[in-house]
């Protein structure tokens, strides 16, 4: 018996779908999907194509997504082309890779939902030593 750990879905080239995925499983997609994916990890082939929002524990995007895309693990390799927002932990992008939107680290945005309340001890949005807790990777 597999659990669910060890087992994963896959959407050929030849799969259209409308709307939303939530997948308990890895998910490989080839196909093109209007609607939001979330799931626990993702691996996207250059020809699939997302227009909907991305939230996985870990992604790895090769193709284009337009949507905003949130992920604890993200890599985005060379032949993709990303147009919306970047949420990440750890992010490495490949040389090569086109993102047409902001990126910004999720401890960053989970801070500011943290602050949103007017807290005395936050940190000021000004101080540009305070530490950050992402990482960045450029990849060659």
């Amino acid at each position: 018996m597999a659990s669910n750990n060890s087992t994963f879905s896959v959407i050929g080239s030849d799969i259209k779908i409308h709307g939303d995925i939530t997948a308990s499983a890895d998910l490989h997609v080839d196909g093109t999907i209007e609607g939001d994916i979330k799931c626990a990890s993702l691996v996207q082939g250059e020809s699939s194509q997302v227009k909907g929002g991305i939230m996985a524990d870990t992604a790895r995007l090769a193709g284009k997504v337009v949507g905003s895309i949130n992920a604890k693990e993200l890599v985005i390799l060379k032949t993709a082309k990303i147009e919306g927002d970047v949420h990440y932990d750890a992010l490495t992008i490949e040389q090569g890779a086109q993102v047409d939107g902001r990126f910004a680290p999720n401890a960053r945005r989970d801070a500011a939902k943290a602050a949103a309340p007017a807290t005395a001890s936050a940190k000021p949005a000004n101080n540009p030593t305070a530490p950050d807790q992402s990482e960045l990777q450029i990849a060659k």
